[in-house]
């Protein structure tokens, strides 16, 4: 028998799939960047529906997509790297949980994790931009509270695809990177004192030009999709679907993710037939969702502006502070919660402290404020009792390494560079005011035409942190 051909850029096949409308059933084709199903008329996220029913996994060098059996993608970017899985033995130990696997996205070469923004938001822009058409003319346009646009930027300036970032300026410290950027890649803030929602009012703002086009946030499939490798991760390494699975999240859709996974690991049938229970947790005092599900309603309660800026600023883990998430939306997180058992717990920055103190003591490395919110919620709910000792637990860290990375290129010489803002523009800013000014930043693009009305479809509303 002849040895098996592995996948390489040369020899690629654009993923094959479909598209599925999770309200309706209505099953149809990917014309396009399709963010919805036009003929549904209930807000409803789409699912990719994959030829392959069973998954193979490809070698470690093919990054994340040695899971392109389910990521729905066109052709493979260079640079990429993959969430590693591994048991635990120290933290575990401590917690006294005999199954306990750690799911690890960022830099941690001893562990085999080699993503060097060392964040999970790198799974994904590679599955984001690998959905693109190649020759795309608009600009790509992306809202993020920090690590998001680090990731994207990275993906984009190292694979020359035009980029137009949106980020508060008070987060702008998270855009850091090991070299200068391709020109390619461009960004712009909004004001000192304001939050995530103002950058994506900001993004939004942009998509009124046809020149831009919105990445989608949690509406792309290949958002979540890429996302959720985390859970392919873990059912691979372990050889079976956890049972219980601990994440911090701003919008769910991390947990969405996983959700969808569960559900294409359940089919494959092979990893068995449970629907891992999701717990995730928000940063105290900003827990809009955790609001709305203690109160069992699937609509997002009332959060006045002022206060969420205020609640933003407070919590360690800024990355979480999303204030229009997709909770409600059919196929959101309030339906995965609910398919799963799943619940919404919340933990203060003194505890996420003391859990990323912990993390470090017992495994080795720094993890972001975001993964020790998870953390934390993983010791209270042994500690409460709610985890039986021997189950198969989940603990997506969804960033860590940065001071390690920043440690060992500060020890070869090497200073972070930092990507500045474009313009900066104020948190009541409208379309008028911008336009010009963002169109002028890629004078080499498709050329400009008329502004369009905001509509689900280029609206960058739903963009997602965690």
């Amino acid at each position: 028998m002849e040895p098996r051909k592995h996948t390489t850029m040369e020899n690629f096949t654009p993923t094959q799939y479909t598209l599925q409308c999770v309200s309706t059933g209505r099953e149809f084709e990917d014309t396009g960047w399709l963010l919805e199903d036009r003929q549904c008329n209930t807000p409803s996220m789409v699912r990719a529906i994959y030829a392959k029913k069973q998954l193979e996994v490809r070698p470690e060098e093919l990054g994340i997509y040695r899971f392109l059996d389910w990521l729905p993608v066109r052709r493979i970017l260079k640079g990429s790297a993959s969430p590693v899985t591994y048991k635990s033995e120290r933290l575990a130990r401590h917690l006294g949980l005999a199954n306990l696997y750690i799911t690890f996205s960022g830099w941690n070469p001893a562990r085999g994790a080699r993503m060097t923004t060392c964040s999970f938001k790198e799974t994904e822009a590679y599955s984001v931009c690998a959905r693109m058409a190649e020759g795309e003319e608009r600009i790509l346009v992306v809202a993020s509270a920090g690590n998001t646009a680090r990731a994207f930027a990275k993906v984009c300036s190292e694979n020359n695809i035009p980029l137009l970032l949106s980020v508060p300026a008070d987060n702008l410290d998270a855009l850091w990177f090991e070299a200068p950027l391709n020109d390619c890649v461009k960004l712009i803030a909004s004001e000192k004192g304001s939050d995530y929602f103002d950058a994506i009012h900001l993004s939004n703002l942009a998509l009124r030009s046809k020149r831009f086009f919105a990445e989608g946030g949690a509406k792309n499939v290949a958002r979540r999709d890429g996302m959720g490798t985390t859970m392919l991760s873990a059912a691979t390494t372990i050889g079976r679907i956890p049972e219980w699975y601990f994440q911090a999240v701003g919008s769910g859709t991390g947990a969405i993710a996983a959700w969808e996974a569960n559900l294409r690991l359940i089919a494959d049938g092979r990893f068995g037939t449970n629907k891992c229970r999701l717990v995730v947790s928000q940063n105290a005092p900003f827990v809009p969702m955790f609001d709305a599900w203690r109160v069992d309603s699937r609509i997002m309660l009332d959060y006045e502006d002022n206060r969420a800026r205020r609640d933003a600023e407070i919590i360690d883990a800024k990355v979480l502070s999303n204030r229009r998430p997709p909770y409600g939306i059919v196929g959101g997180l309030y339906d995965a919660l609910k398919d799963t058992d799943g619940d919404v717990v919340v933990a203060t920055n003194a505890q996420s402290r003391r859990a990323a103190a912990l993390f470090l003591e017992t495994e080795g490395v720094d993890i972001h404020p975001a993964a020790a919110v998870a953390t934390a919620s993983l010791v209270k709910a042994v500690a409460d009792g709610r985890v039986p000792k021997d189950a198969v637990v989940m603990l997506n860290i969804t960033g860590g390494g940065e001071r390690l990375r920043k440690t060992t290129l500060a020890a070869t010489g090497k200073e972070l560079w930092h990507l500045q803002p474009s313009h900066i523009f104020p948190v009541d800013a409208v379309a008028e005011d911008i336009l010009d000014k963002i169109e002028a930043l890629f004078p080499t693009a498709a050329p400009a035409e008329e502004p369009i009305p905001e509509t689900p479809e280029t609206s960058a509303e739903e963009t997602t942190e965690q």
